[in-house]
């Protein structure tokens, strides 16, 4: 009877020395995250010695240098590049709008066609494809269509407010352009009420013809809707003169610490190095290409000897076309390689709330078992959720895809504006994510999630 307890008492003790373990562990991350961070200076230098680097500009390919010299920098033991193919859009210099004369904030919508010079027309206001509809040919034919459907205030998670009106700006052009329309406004996708437009992708359907697409400020879509209250009849201009360029060869930049039990399989997690043309990609996604870094370094930094492989990838073109997720994923699957999680940071840099995981009911329950460890750095989310869309493509590999959630109220104000810059990125809520992001790796690393393993390589 003695043995036996002994035994019981001797297991009990070496689940909480494992306990301790993890604590300083964590703490150690944190530490090396706060107090010798070097995640703020480099988006500092990101936003400010690169800048905005949408996919096929002399920026994002300043940008792959900046990340490979960086990578290289801090002798993790492999960097490398892996060829991707971008879609080359260009903005162009003329963006042009306004009513009755008086002028608008506009950004162009990403891969919008010019306008081929200025195009006058009235304007037809709507909510929705339905209502555009009911409208009809006789109504819109000739006039631009001004999609004006706002965030719900009252929805808590700004993102499922962003995902009830994205549609209009990804598909409205055409849409509008089967009834006749000549070219499309879209309200800025934001609460925030402000003069600064909102870009993001938008597409074509094959065999519908094209015609611009602008995104209005909050602030002059608003205006506009008074307006065509009272005078419907306003007269509104539009000219922009963006093209699509070719297809051109970049890169997602990647850098490991080999594993020291299980090399063979590998935790990636990052973030994207492209943004939009506008303000300087610091929230969307710079803060999640500084996170990934950081996260390697620290785990470094603190000695500790990972027993997989982990991979930092920065991934290139999420903004318009995903390649370098797809990329990724692809070439993974050629080559058989295991992966045990997929991590992605692209929420922005704001204060950490937790993580959420499209994984299997098992694997989401060992994410929360991780939760004491993790509260009293006041992460408190861990449920199923959203991954990201550059580790998206790994999910017909049955991965579990993990994405660090930070706190969202204020990501749309910024998000693919003029205003998501380097000063708009609070310093200790940018490491507080690095740190957070290091920690779950490492207890994937530590605890795995519960795979049962085999080679994923075609026959």
């Amino acid at each position: 009877m003695k043995i036996i307890i002994l035994a019981l008492t001797l297991f009990l003790n070496l689940g909480v020395f494992a306990q301790k373990d993890d604590s300083l562990q964590i703490r150690e991350m944190f530490d090396a995250a706060l107090v010798e961070g070097h995640s703020y200076e480099n988006l500092r230098s990101l936003c400010k010695d690169v800048g905005a680097r949408l996919s096929g500009s002399p920026e994002a390919e300043k940008a792959v240098n900046w990340a490979k010299v960086l990578l290289e920098s801090y002798q993790f033991d492999k960097v490398w590049l892996m060829p991707v193919k971008v879609p080359h859009w260009v903005r162009g210099d003329i963006e042009e709008a306004g009513v009755n004369g008086k002028p608008m904030s506009i950004k162009t919508l990403g891969g919008s066609v010019s306008s081929n010079g200025k195009i006058e027309a009235k304007v037809i206001e709507v909510q929705d494809f339905d209502e555009l509809a009911e409208l009809g040919e006789e109504v819109i034919k000739g006039k631009i269509v001004f999609f004006n459907r706002a965030f719900d205030r009252r929805l808590i998670s700004t993102g499922d407010a962003y995902g009830g009106c994205v549609n209009q700006r990804w598909d409205g052009a055409s849409q509008a352009s089967k009834f006749g329309a000549v070219g499309v406004f879209v309200r800025s996708l934001s609460h925030k009420k402000d003069k600064h437009a909102h870009t993001g992708s938008m597409g074509y359907e094959e065999g519908v013809k094209k015609i611009p697409s602008v995104a209005l400020s909050v602030e002059d879509a608003d205006m506009l809707s008074e307006l065509l209250k009272s005078e419907p009849t306003s007269l509104a201009y539009l000219n922009v003169n963006s093209q699509t360029f070719p297809d051109k060869d970049s890169y997602n930049v990647i850098a490991e610490i080999t594993g020291s039990v299980d090399p063979d399989k590998i935790i990636t997690f990052g973030g994207h190095l492209d943004s939009w043309d506008v303000g300087e990609g610091a929230h969307d996604d710079g803060a999640g290409v500084v996170h990934s870094i950081e996260a390697l370094r620290i785990i470094k930094a603190t000695g500790y000897q990972p027993r997989y492989t982990l991979r930092c990838v920065l991934f290139m073109n999420e903004e318009n076309g995903n390649n370098g997720g797809k990329t990724y994923a692809t070439v993974a699957k050629e080559k058989g390689e295991i992966h045990v999680a997929a991590l992605e940071s692209d929420a922005g840099g704001f204060v950490p709330r937790g993580f959420t995981m499209d994984g299997t009911p098992e694997q989401i329950r060992q994410m929360q078992s991780w939760e004491s460890l993790l509260e009293p750095y006041k992460l408190h989310i861990f449920k199923a959720g959203w991954g990201g869309v550059d580790i998206k493509p790994l999910k017909d590999q049955n991965v579990p895809l993990i994405g660090l959630r930070p706190d969202d109220q204020r990501y749309f104000d910024h998000h693919h504006s003029d205003t998501d810059v380097f000063e708009n990125v609070h310093q200790r809520e940018l490491e507080l994510g690095a740190a957070s992001f290091a920690s779950m790796i490492y207890l994937i690393d530590k605890y795995g999630l519960g795979q049962s393993f085999a080679p994923l390589k075609d026959q």
